[in-house]
């Protein structure tokens, strides 16, 4: 058996693989799995407090899950060496994040302790490998110090968040957040040059995306479901997927594929922040997406009812601030706003604005919405071909 034959070691130390050819492995796509319960157990407690409050528990606890998978992400994006040790530490924080789902629907009530334990697990289980990390890698000590900081702090204000209740609890959960979210930011400003995988992080990205997508075409096949398939809801459902499928076009082929380009031509430098802004755009884009989904079930439900306002808002508002996440990838990474204007941003208001008419009937104000999704489809391909809106796809 020659050297290049043999097993490779089980227990191997990490190491910077932000040079080597690689995408998402298959562990990485079953950990994602996990989040897809985590993500459809706040859907489903959405829709049932449609009110502001509803939507204000479900937009905080959708961030608590985004960052969760982002934290674990940029770990595997630069040392992700698939040992024995990392799988298991991987299919630990797995089994935390079923946690998550398992206790999603009662975050903010009677299972707050259970859900901040499985939070808390993914943060011990991330500063373990970060230190791991830092023991191994010491070209990247500088950085990993500072995630290591972020990662400790957020530990500390989850576990003080334990004995207490009420808004105080999630105080300290938003404050673990934020204080958390600054390490990218002070690793970019004054890290030691660590760089990212420039090939793998868009394409984990991207995966989360399609996660949240399939949220909404759950809630389409739900919908039809829960009405029999009426023919209001079937013709519903069908105006519906055609928005939906609009929104993954102008993220996959478009927006999203333009602020790609940007990533992989200039990401490689750090002191850019093309990277960080990469990465934060996302935020208001899969909140905007997870929002709609809810929508989405509304609407086909009620096709010719009553909607609420938060169920329209949640529509039309969600929708509106995916398009404003995809205008800030696109900001974000080329350094400037015109690259978002006037496409995508110009419709952003007009999207906005259709969650407000209350004359306008279900279904009339989602055909309108489909129009213009699927007209700024057709505007994006025209920008693409004049090339006036770059992107790594054809």
């Amino acid at each position: 058996m020659t050297t290049d034959e043999r097993p490779a070691p089980l227990i191997r130390p990490p190491r910077l693989r932000t040079k080597e050819d690689r995408g998402a492995s298959r562990l990485e796509l079953f950990f994602d799995l996990a989040y897809v319960l985590v993500i459809d157990q706040l859907a489903i407690g959405f829709a049932e407090h449609l009110n502001l409050g509803g939507a204000l528990t479900f937009v905080g606890l959708i961030i608590v899950t985004w960052w969760s998978w982002v934290t674990i992400t940029l770990y595997a994006n630069r040392f992700d060496t698939n040992d024995v040790l990392y799988r298991l530490a991987k299919l630990a924080a797995t089994g935390s994040v079923i946690g998550l789902a398992a206790a999603a629907l009662g975050a903010t009530g009677s299972e707050g302790t259970q859900f901040a334990l499985c939070y808390l697990a993914t943060r011990v289980i991330l500063l373990l490998l970060y230190v791991r990390a830092w023991r191994h890698v010491p070209e990247a000590r500088h950085t990993v110090g500072i995630y290591i900081g972020g990662a400790v702090a957020a530990t500390l204000l989850w576990t003080a968040s334990l004995p207490v209740h009420g808004t105080a609890r999630y105080v300290l959960w938003g404050a673990g957040i934020l204080v958390e979210a600054a390490a990218p930011v002070l690793a970019t400003l004054f890290g030691d040059r660590t760089p990212l995988h420039l090939d793998h992080l868009p394409e984990r990205f991207g995966l989360f995306v399609i996660l949240v997508l399939g949220e909404s075409v759950r809630s389409i096949a739900v919908g039809v479901h829960e009405q029999h398939w009426v023919a209001a809801s079937v013709v519903s459902a069908g105006v519906a997927f055609a928005a939906v499928a609009a929104m993954f076009w102008i993220y996959f082929d478009l927006g999203g594929a333009a602020g790609k380009r940007k990533l992989v031509e200039d990401g490689d430098d750090p002191e850019t922040g093309v990277a960080d802004a990469y990465i934060y755009g996302h935020l208001p884009l899969v909140v905007g997406l997870a929002i709609a989904a809810v929508g989405v079930e509304q609407f086909v439900v009620h096709p010719a009812g009553e909607l609420g306002d938060t169920a329209r808002w949640a529509l039309h508002g969600g929708t509106a601030l995916y398009l404003a996440g995809v205008a800030m990838v696109m900001m974000g990474t080329s350094g400037r706003w015109r690259s978002a204007w006037p496409w995508p941003a110009v419709v952003i208001p007009l999207v906005a604005l259709l969650g407000l008419p209350q004359f306008l009937a279900p279904m009339v104000s989602v055909i309108l919405l489909t129009v213009i999704l699927v007209a700024t489809v057709l505007a994006g391909i025209r920008a693409q071909r004049r090339g006036a809106l770059r992107t790594t796809e054809a």
